[in-house]
């Protein structure tokens, strides 16, 4: 007779779900690792810090072509009358663009946005690279197959949902696990506690979900207690909630949870012990954020995020981990109205927590630990060159940033596309068909994170499809 009551399995899962804690084993990837647990990590350590631009970023504001072909045609799409332009001013212009020299410069010129100087100061330090023209493909495609639709495409392209979890799943919405999750799967057995491997100070997101590690979610204040079960309840002298909880119960599903809520509680008291401190003693305060278009401070949440994720890895000898791999996230990036003034802010927030971020791991705990962090900007798309009269709708391919001591920075890696409308890389509006696959840009970062040939082709099923399966900017 078959059974329609749940699991004991499923059940567990689901438990492990809710609570940020997994409950079934973790893969161990010891011949990449060793099988011993780091005691502490050491130059044997490395993180990966994944930093979501929600919304979808106008990369055609952020890395510009300033050649003169490029920079005319740029103008003579962007720029209208009155207030609701959209381009940029040249460089040497009051708030023009910040000429960057690339190694591989493809014979063009280049700049970043106005607001962008401190991300161009680790790019000049080579700290910092630029891929272009990213996006989520099933395999390379031409434009004459995309308008044929005689090529395999990702499902529902320029939907915010379904691209953001196309970009962290390969997968529409609804995907149950993510490549940094599923790198997750892989390097766990290498740490002391699997449970701190996979960690994302924004929230849920599928990025960090694995078939069998579960995210650990914190908040910029750090590890999380579960509400209602520390201090006392409603005045009384003693909480029963732990007690209720945690404790025996007669139903085996009722214990199977109170273990799963003992062990949340555990390793919220492990990780709140092992992080260091905020502020004075501990990892510095992020400097005041000043708003670009106000002049006013405001907090940059990202910022803080971002120290979060350093106060964790400066625990990583307590914690015994020597694979992590974070989910930040900046929203905003949705400019279909106000672009420039929204897109000013969120480009001066996104300079300021990189440049934070690369100062705190400079020094952390008497160590630098840039070489063994690398932080690598994802997005839903990029967005149309056309304006729609104040600002830019959904695309597709986009330029992103690669931060860290390992990079080989101040280059771009990948073919800058051409800068116009009606060329081989324009699906409508100047909106780009990518030459650079997700799986190919996250191929890279497993690459340089110690994966396997065929770990790689295990958590990128599509990389097959890609002649180069690394675009050589980790070093």
């Amino acid at each position: 007779m078959t059974s329609h009551h749940p699991s004991r399995r499923r059940f567990l899962r689901s438990l492990a779900t809710v609570t940020g804690m997994g409950a079934m084993p973790f893969a161990a990837n010891l011949a990449a690792l060793g099988s011993a647990a780091a005691e502490g990590a050491g130059d044997d350590y490395k993180a990966l810090v994944c930093l979501f631009l929600a919304g979808g970023n106008d990369h055609y504001n952020t890395v510009l072509a300033t050649d003169s072909a490029s920079w005319s045609e740029y103008r003579r799409l962007r720029v209208t009358e009155g207030a609701s332009s959209i381009a940029l001013p040249e460089a040497g212009a009051p708030g023009g663009v910040l000429p960057v020299s690339p190694l591989n410069a493809q014979g063009r010129a280049y700049a970043l946005h106005p607001q962008l100087g401190p991300l161009k100061t680790l790019f000049d330090e080579g700290r910092a690279a630029v891929v272009a023209n990213v996006g989520t493909l099933v395999q390379p495609t031409t434009l004459a197959q995309f308008q044929a639709l005689s090529a395999p495409l990702p499902p529902k392209l320029f939907s915010h949902n379904d691209q953001q979890s196309m970009w962290q799943a390969s997968r529409p919405e609804g995907a149950s696990f993510g490549w940094g999750g599923r790198i997750g799967d892989l390097v766990a057995g290498g740490n002391a506690q699997a449970t701190f491997t996979c960690i994302s100070a924004a929230g849920n997101a599928v990025y960090l979900s694995g078939r069998e590690i579960r995210q650990y979610q914190i908040s910029a204040a750090g590890a999380m207690p579960i509400r209602g079960l520390t201090g006392t309840l409603y005045g009384a002298t003693v909480n029963p909630l732990p007690s209720v909880s945690s404790g025996l119960q007669n139903n085996i599903f009722e214990n199977e949870y109170a273990d799963v809520v003992e062990r949340a509680i555990r390793a919220q008291a492990t990780l709140a012990g092992a992080m260091a401190p905020a502020g004075a003693g501990g990892v510095p305060d992020p400097s005041p954020f000043v708003t670009p278009n106000t002049n006013e401070v405001a907090p940059n949440m990202l910022a803080k995020q971002l120290q979060t994720v350093a106060r964790i890895i400066a625990g990583r000898g307590a914690l015994g981990a020597r694979r992590q791999v974070f989910f930040v996230s900046l929203g905003g990036f949705d400019t279909h109205d106000n672009q420039k003034g929204n897109h000013a802010e969120q480009m001066a927030r996104l300079a300021h927590a990189l440049s934070y971020f690369d100062g705190v791991l400079a020094g952390l705990g008497g160590t630098d630990m840039r070489r063994n962090v690398t932080t690598f900007t994802a997005s839903d798309f990029g967005r149309t060159l056309t304006s729609n009269g104040d600002g830019t709708d959904h695309g597709w391919g986009a330029h992103h940033f690669v931060v860290g001591g390992a990079v080989k920075g101040r280059d771009i890696y990948g073919q800058f596309p051409q800068i116009g409308l009606g060329h081989a890389l324009d699906v409508g509006r100047g909106a780009l068909l990518p030459t650079v696959s997700v799986d190919q840009y996250g191929a890279t970062l497993g690459n340089w994170f110690g994966l396997s040939a065929t770990q790689i082709a295990d958590v990128f099923p599509n990389i097959g499809n890609y002649a180069s399966r690394d675009l050589g900017f980790m070093g």
